[in-house]
């Protein structure tokens, strides 16, 4: 992960993004700026070369033994919490190489904002345990840029399936079903843009699955300035693996258009000859919120999405409330039967 901090052109203190304003507001010295802001400061200063070197300073890798995390920092910062398993025991190195993304969403969601959502997320859900939402459960909560691999792709192909048509009717005083089978053939030609694949081993698909979408439009030419304040994730899984996984993503879609153009029932698909092809792909960076719950002694990590606020994670089930609603229902159920018994 990447932690990069900007010096106030004002005052000199480390100067953040702020996700409320869009803009990078020094708590100190009350300055605002915006990303020209800086690019023309750092021009004036000659701190950069050229747009594409403007990460080139020295870094620290930090990594986790306990989970194999990789906590990417300046120079000036030093990381003592994985925000992955909550480990306090990790190693400090002098990275080497480049973090290079094309684009990046910037956060829109606050820290405050984060916590107050996975309270209302923990509340809704009828059989959590009253203690989980306690405040002192939070250990860790924190701003990840995480790796995705965006793929636009080309579908061509058809599909075969197996699909009925069912109908009833009554003469008299019998009931009739009807039951028609079809083999049914589509074909087509498709075009999928952004289709993403997290490029970190360290989250599991269905947890940045769940978090998704997030809005397309609001993405950036990746700026080094966006990450102050947050860490960053470096990828682990090189886009020519994280591929065969889109194009499952994208044939799947696919398959689904196609069917949804049959007009039958209980459709079961037989055979494809479905052909994708990679046009594009592109290295980003997507905003999350990390928050690190301990509760009884075990770590579980909740995520939300840092630009939309949609909060993912399971939450632990309560044994006293499982036993009083089993109890309420058997009351209710027993004062049924009584009832039906008396009426009877």
């Amino acid at each position: 992960m990447d932690v990069l901090d900007h010096e106030c052109p004002s005052c000199g203190a480390n100067i953040p993004f702020n996700p409320k304003t869009q803009r990078w507001d020094c708590k100190y010295c009350g300055a605002s700026y915006t990303l020209e802001d800086f690019e023309k400061y750092d021009k004036e200063l000659k701190k950069e070369e050229e747009k594409d070197k403007e990460i080139d300073v020295e870094m620290d890798e930090y990594l986790c033994p306990n989970c194999g995390a990789k906590v990417i920092t300046d120079k000036n910062t030093s990381a003592t919490f994985c925000v992955y398993c909550g480990s306090t025991n990790i190693l400090k190195n002098r990275l080497q190489g480049e973090f290079k993304p094309s684009k990046v969403i910037p956060f829109k969601n606050t820290k405050e904002e984060a916590v107050d959502k996975f309270y209302k997320f923990s509340k809704k859900k009828w059989f959590a345990p009253k203690e989980f939402c306690s405040k002192k459960n939070i250990k860790k909560v924190e701003g990840v840029y995480i790796p995705f691999w965006l793929y636009d792709c080309d579908v061509i192909g058809g599909i075969v399936a197996n699909a009925q048509s069912i109908s009833r009717w009554t003469s008299g005083d019998y009931e009739y079903v009807k039951t028609d089978y079809y083999l049914c053939s589509r074909d087509g030609s498709m075009t999928f843009e952004k289709v993403p694949v997290d490029g970190s081993t360290k989250f599991q698909d269905d947890i940045m699955d769940s978090i998704e979408p997030y809005d397309y439009s609001e993405m950036k030419d990746f700026n080094a300035s966006y990450l102050s304040g947050f860490l960053a994730e470096k990828y682990d899984v090189e886009k020519d693996d994280a591929y065969s996984r889109a194009k499952s993503r994208v044939k799947n879609s696919a398959v689904q258009r196609l069917e949804e153009n049959i007009p039958f029932s209980n459709i079961t698909l037989a055979s494809d000859t479905l052909n994708v092809q990679k046009v594009k792909d592109d290295y980003v960076l997507m905003p999350v919120w990390l928050l690190n719950i301990n509760y009884k002694g075990k770590m579980q990590t909740f995520a939300m999405n840092g630009q939309t606020g949609k909060m993912v994670g399971n939450v632990p089930i309560s044994a006293k409330k499982l036993i009083l609603i089993a109890l309420i229902m058997e009351v209710v159920l027993v004062m049924i039967f009584t009832l039906f018994l008396y009426v009877l």
